[in-house]
């Protein structure tokens, strides 16, 4: 007889997951931004599902739930200010930062802290409802850049993370430029709310040297943060979105005295998460325009192998049974 979840978790059933950058750093190098694996483990954070067993929790069989993954410690100074992010015990699935390791939710059943679900509405689609993750990370760099009504903001990458940091600045009311390597990825994020988009390589894109108000640098790339300070106006902000990889690349620092730019890191979220399930339950995204595939988790190997690909524009998501 299977034993029931331990007391305060519920037990639950995978509806949808989508495949994080993280996840990939881990796939190809077991290792991500410093942290590496000790052992094996499952992968997904980003994840909705449907209520099993509520073990007492104020939930409902069947309820469709997103999943807040920060299981963080409740007690801490920081946890008091609201900054979950910043707990120094907090705990996360798939991910080496927690020790022991935490299995994450690319599986069909299991349990987690019931406190970490937020009931979603019943007619919302999980595939749409497993964004709220990625999302909410997304709108915290938005929030952490200061970025306004009537800014102009460049969002530098429209992989997933940017193109969510495309679909929060868009939110804020700002008028959003995108840079990419790929023109169907800048399409994407004009689909969810850019104005316009430049190729790296093809256009001519000096134009944007001093312009914005706020750079979201969302590609990964080390040299993308050069790219940033320059297309910064002075006294502009940038916000690093990307978990960016340790890299011996030169970095013009110089610009950030000449140009007193402020530069901002950008972790996780706090208050973002209801913010983000909030957005989603506006049904103002086309979150069908940043969808890459979709595959059952017996398929997880080919949604991995999709993404490894670099043909995919959008979210891989893993959907349960």
């Amino acid at each position: 007889m299977e034993a029931p979840p331990e007391a305060g978790w519920a037990r639950l059933k995978l509806a949808t997951a989508s495949i994080c950058g993280t996840d990939m750093h881990y796939y190809r190098h077991f290792a991500n931004a410093g942290f590496y694996l000790d052992h094996p483990l499952t992968m997904g954070h980003e994840a909705c599902a449907v209520v099993d067993d509520p073990n007492g929790a104020d939930l409902a069989p069947g309820q469709v739930v997103a999943i807040n993954p920060v299981i963080n410690c409740g007690r801490c100074e920081r946890c008091a200010t609201g900054d979950i992010n910043m707990c120094a015990t907090k705990r996360f699935p798939g991910s080496a930062t927690t020790k022991p390791h935490i299995n994450g939710f690319f599986r069909e059943r299991f349990d987690f802290p019931a406190r970490c679900l937020r009931p979603v509405a019943d007619d919302l689609p999980p595939d749409h409802v497993t964004f709220a993750e990625p999302l909410a990370c997304a709108l915290h760099a938005v929030n952490r850049g200061g970025v306004e009504a009537g800014m102009a903001v460049l969002v530098t990458g429209c992989g997933p993370m940017g193109l969510l940091a495309t679909v929060g600045a868009h939110a804020r009311g700002a008028d959003v430029t995108v840079t990419d390597l790929k023109r169907p990825a800048i399409d994407a994020a004009i689909a969810v709310g850019a104005t316009t988009g430049h190729v790296l390589g093809d256009d001519g894109i000096d134009q944007l040297s001093d312009r914005f108000d706020v750079v979201i640098e969302a590609s990964g790339a080390p040299q993308a943060y050069n790219q940033a300070l320059d297309a910064a106006r002075k006294q502009g902000t940038v916000a690093i979105l990307s978990l960016i990889q340790p890299s011996p690349v030169p970095i013009d620092l110089h610009r950030n005295a000449l140009k007193e730019i402020t530069s901002i890191g950008s972790i996780l979220y706090t208050h973002e998460f209801e913010d983000a399930v909030a957005l989603i339950e506006s049904r103002s995204v086309d979150f069908e325009a940043i969808t890459a595939g979709r595959f059952s988790v017996s398929e997880t190997a080919a949604a991995f192998a999709l993404m490894d690909s670099g043909d995919a524009v959008g979210k891989v998501l893993i959907e349960g049974a």
